[in-house]
């Protein structure tokens, strides 16, 4: 005979399973507003900010956001394998030269 299935104890299981997948992209999300530099702000300066960038329509913005997010993204695996230890070190200097531009851009 076979065995029923306990669909409580999958449902919580799953339930387990996206609330540990939402509290890792929580601290992920605060991981990158720190590497970026972004801490430096207030938090109505940056929730302005993410409202302007989510609001926006332009496709060349958007575009020109996401090479740039990817160059830092490069940047930053380039610059951990040469030096893990210095790396936490240096991301927050090197951001926050990146930040008035993306400001700006945000701003328009």
């Amino acid at each position: 005979m076979r065995k029923p299935r306990d669909f409580d104890a999958e449902l919580k299981a799953l339930e387990d399973k996206a609330r540990d997948l939402k509290n890792r992209k929580v601290q992920q999300l605060g991981e990158l507003v720190i590497l970026t530099g972004a801490d430096a702000l207030s938090a109505e300066e940056l929730a302005g900010a993410l409202i302007v960038l989510a609001e926006t329509k332009d496709a060349g913005k958007k575009e020109a956001w996401a090479k740039r997010g990817a160059a830092f993204f490069q940047g930053r695996a380039r610059r951990t394998a040469s030096a893990p230890d210095r790396d936490i070190g240096s991301a927050p200097a090197r951001s926050s030269s990146a930040q008035p531009p993306s400001g700006g851009a945000g701003a328009a």
